[in-house]
């Protein structure tokens, strides 16, 4: 290389926001041109074995890759490792875009429809060769499904693999013709000026690492914990090539900085490894370490996996290429294959994801409300609620059940490793003898387990595979300093040796990172014990006697400088300490906002589509229900109301009548002697006067009837 600083070169890479060209766009954003033809030396392999695969693509230096591309979402925010994001709005402006690029690569692992738009790429680089200004490389991230067909080199022995001389005899799997078409193209293409204009076909292995690529079902499936098996489809016998990402990211680079004189590669690491292998790997690493054989055609049903994955996970194909071994100086993140390092590349698919486990732990005297409160945070961040009775009895009920049937139905279901038998001996064996520890403990305390073995339990339970996925909610356990040392210190002296420098002496798999105090008075408790039904308080440790004893124990224990709360002061894990009596209503929302906003937002999987739809439905269907209930008792009240009003009506009808008859006869009954009195001095002179009137008929009747009337009015003494 000539001395003086590199040149930067640009790049372009469609589809830059993919599983597949994040990884790839952010590892060349890094390398600096030219640097895979300096050779490694020891110190820099041996500081690369000790780091992540992360970490080696992580050191940005000058002359880089200036890596500019298209995104699938147009909506996607800008990768921060690009230079530009093009949307592609036309074909003549992604062109003027591309003769801009020293290099260009076009993924279509991830994405069928990328292939038209990459054979056009090549193309019409193809048709500007004159009026290039600089030689230009393209470079086709192709599958090695272009060869799932293909004849094996040596029929009579069919061990023999694949390597990258043989790509002319490949036969492509028939829903790969496209890929395998535009293969050929390319090659083609390269062939009519090669100084000017290079071609090259990377037939990639099935991409894993860093967030995983068609594996992550897989993946998915174990670290949610749903299933007690990880299913497998068919036999699982098939050979399934894979790399790493980040390592064909490195064959990319070696591409752009050797430029091979076989422009077709085999991008597969040394591995040789088969379904049923690999799944059992991811089974044993990050699910309930079972694996179980389905057949091919029940794997249609799962809504995850499209039809290329299953075409993909059903390949059988053995490989091996020369080129990386022989030409290429890459520096390897997983040369021997997912097995062999499935620890980094489960903490990498972690990571990548964001699936860290969240670990609670809840404190607090009897009666404050923490089995409500941890029930109610294994809700919100999906954790896994661990209840000491529930744990004890759990573990008795394994145990038993072990001892009783120690022959096992293993159909159709594989453990993991070849002695499997003999380790169900030993573990009949073990349960046996745990058991009878167990009663012989019951019976000397009362119906009480000792201490060691309820530590034990909890132990167990908290760094089986689904706490240590998810995460957990402790409730109400450790209660003692002692109790919390034996559960969370590592259990040897050279484990103590190996974090030397860190934390001192707790187990970081299982230790809480959040240790919630819940907090109040003996009255505020005693107040609300007192007013739970009698139903609730009946055979449980809250009836008078009962509760008061378990409160008085709690504050013995919490009132010296060894209590369990003074363990994790030590760990630096500062409590947060609630008042429950201060936020007092009846849904706790108030001391779950406070917790939640303490702990943070969920590290782990969001909804999915389905299960969106799913809480969607029901809640449209709650809304239903609760409007027509809503519906129902308004026209219930409604009705009781009308109901009510008439038989009030009716009420004051009768009401009115019997009023009316009682004045009808008081009037009668006060008439009488008024009537009696006008019979007697009023009529008899009105009515001789009535007829004098219409005798004579004046022609002022009423004056003469007046004057009648004056003149004859009896005497009345």
């Amino acid at each position: 290389m000539a001395a003086g600083p590199v040149r930067s070169r640009r790049l372009f890479l469609n589809h830059l926001d993919s599983y597949c060209g994040r990884s790839i766009g952010e590892y060349l954003s890094r390398c600096v041109v030219g640097a895979s033809l300096e050779s490694i030396g020891e110190e820099e392999e041996e500081e690369d074995e000790n780091n992540s695969a992360a970490e080696i693509s992580s050191r940005p230096k000058e002359g880089v890759y200036q890596v500019v591309g298209t995104l699938s979402k147009p909506e996607s925010t800008k990768p921060h490792f690009a230079e530009e994001t093009y949307a592609v709005s036309s074909r003549k402006e992604l062109l003027s875009q591309l003769l801009e690029c020293e290099i260009v690569l076009y993924n279509i692992t991830e994405d069928a429809n990328q292939i038209e738009e990459a054979t056009w790429a090549a193309s019409a680089l193809h048709t500007e060769i004159e009026h290039f200004a600089t030689p230009k490389l393209f470079i086709l991230i192709s599958t090695i499904m272009s060869w799932a067909k293909s004849k094996p080199p040596d029929p009579e022995d069919p061990e023999i693999p694949f390597t990258d001389e043989d790509y002319r005899r490949r036969k492509s799997h028939p829903n790969f013709m496209d890929h395998i078409n535009a293969e050929k193209l390319i090659l083609k293409l390269g062939k009519t000026n090669k100084h000017k204009f290079s071609t090259y076909v990377v037939a990639s292995g099935h991409q894993y690492g860093a967030g995983e690529g068609v594996l992550h079902y897989f993946f998915k499936i174990g670290w949610l914990s749903e299933t007690p098996t990880i299913p497998v489809f068919g036999d699982g016998n098939n050979f399934i090539p894979t790399i790493h990402v980040l390592d064909l990211a490195a064959v990319l680079q070696n591409i752009a900085d050797h430029r091979p004189r076989s422009h077709y590669i085999l991008a597969v690491d040394v591995s040789m490894h088969t379904l049923q292998e690999l799944v059992k790997c991811i089974s044993k690493n990050v699910g309930p370490g079972k694996i179980e054989k389905i057949p091919k055609e029940n794997a249609f049903l799962s809504k995850e996996l499209t039809q290329m994955h299953l075409d993909m996970l059903l390949v059988n194909l053995r490989m091996e290429s020369m080129i990386l071994k022989e030409t290429f100086n890459i520096k390897w993140v997983a040369q021997a294959g997912l097995v062999e390092n499935i620890e980094q590349i489960v903490k990498e698919y972690k990571q990548s994801r964001g699936l860290l486990p969240l670990k609670v732990c809840i404190h607090g005297p009897p009666g404050v409300g923490k089995s409500t409160i941890a029930e109610e945070l294994c809700k919100h961040y999906k954790l896994h609620h661990i209840k000491i009775n529930d744990v004890v009895s759990e573990t008795i009920a394994n145990l038993e059940k072990i001892v009783a049937s120690e022959e096992l139905d293993t159909d159709n279901v594989e453990e993991e490793g070849e002695d499997d038998k003999e380790e169900e001996g030993k573990n009949v064996e073990a349960a046996h003898e745990l058991l009878a520890r167990i009663k012989e403990s019951m019976e000397q305390n009362a119906g009480h387990l000792d201490d060691q073995y309820v530590v034990k339990f909890v132990k167990d339970k908290l760094k089986s595979m689904p706490c240590r996925n998810q995460g957990y909610v402790l409730d109400g356990f450790p209660e003692t300093y002692d109790q919390a040392k034996e559960l969370f210190n590592l259990e040897s002296e050279d484990e103590q040796e190996e974090i030397k420098g860190k934390i001192p002496k707790c187990d970081k798999l299982i230790t809480p990172e959040f240790v919630i105090s819940l907090t109040a008075s003996d009255e505020f408790l005693i107040n609300r014990i007192i007013k739970l039904p009698e139903r609730i308080v009946a055979g449980t440790h809250y009836t008078q006697d009962r509760f008061l004893q378990s409160l008085n124990l709690f504050r013995a224990l919490n009132t010296d400088d060894t209590t369990v709360l003074n363990y994790f002061d030590e760990l630096e894990i500062h409590p947060q300490f609630i008042d429950v009596a201060k936020f007092e209503e009846p849904e706790n929302r108030f001391i779950l906002k406070e917790i939640i906003k303490e702990i943070g937002e969920p590290r782990n999987y969001g909804l999915t589509d389905e299960e969106k739809e799913n809480l969607e439905r029901k809640a449209a269907e709650e809304c239903l229900v609760k409007e027509a209930q809503e519906k129902a008792e308004q026209e219930r009240r409604e009705a009781e109301e009308r109901a009510e009003r008439m038989a009030n009506w009716e009420e004051w009808n009768k009401h009115l009548e019997e009023v009316k008859r009682q004045e009808q006869e008081l009037l009668e009954a006060q008439s009488i002697p008024l009537r009696n009195y006008l019979m007697k001095n009023v009529m008899p002179t009105l009515m001789q006067g009535i007829n004098e009137c219409c005798r004579i008929r004046p022609d002022d009747p009423v004056d003469f009837l007046a004057e009648y009337l004056f003149k004859n009015s009896p005497d009345i003494e």
